[in-house]
């Protein structure tokens, strides 16, 4: 049964009509490994939303590929700021409207970080608003999606 965080996600697909397509699935996407399971696709299809937020609050958020890890010190490098911190499951359904384990990477308003290898992939699957969805998406369309900065940003 779906969510209302993914429906929110859908209709934001719609009204800005993202080539997108939402997938939901019974068992859970928590992780790239649940995903993986559950979407019968690679681990290297997947890429995962680090949410992180600056010193004066601020959301952002780093896409990276679900087998790479997000840079602190690449993102505070990139955006000539302080060291981000980490954001909480609590903070992040606050600040971007989805739960950790579902959060989409675009659809909220942040800052978005698109490692360079994720431009790589023909199609990439997000989160899809809860841990039971996932978005698959070219990684043009995200970057139109969310307005990103493609970068470095994997440790």
């Amino acid at each position: 049964m779906e969510t209302g965080f993914e429906e929110k996600l859908k209709q934001f697909m719609r009204l800005r009509a993202i080539d997108a397509q939402h997938l939901h699935f019974s068992q859970s996407c928590h992780s790239v490994e649940e995903a993986a399971l559950a979407a019968n696709a690679k681990r290297e299809d997947f890429v995962k939303s680090v949410c992180m937020q600056d010193a004066a609050g601020n959301v952002l958020v780093c896409i990276v590929k679900g087998e790479d890890r997000a840079s602190r010190e690449a993102v505070a490098a990139l955006l000539g700021i302080e060291m981000p911190r980490m954001m909480n499951a609590k903070e992040m359904l606050e600040k971007t409207g989805y739960p950790a384990g579902g959060t989409p990477s675009f659809g909220y308003n942040a800052t978005f970080l698109i490692d360079k290898r994720v431009m790589e992939k023909d199609f990439v699957l997000s989160g899809g608003g809860s841990e039971n969805s996932l978005v698959k998406i070219s990684p043009r369309e995200l970057l139109k999606a969310n307005n990103g900065k493609v970068a470095k940003i994997r440790a």
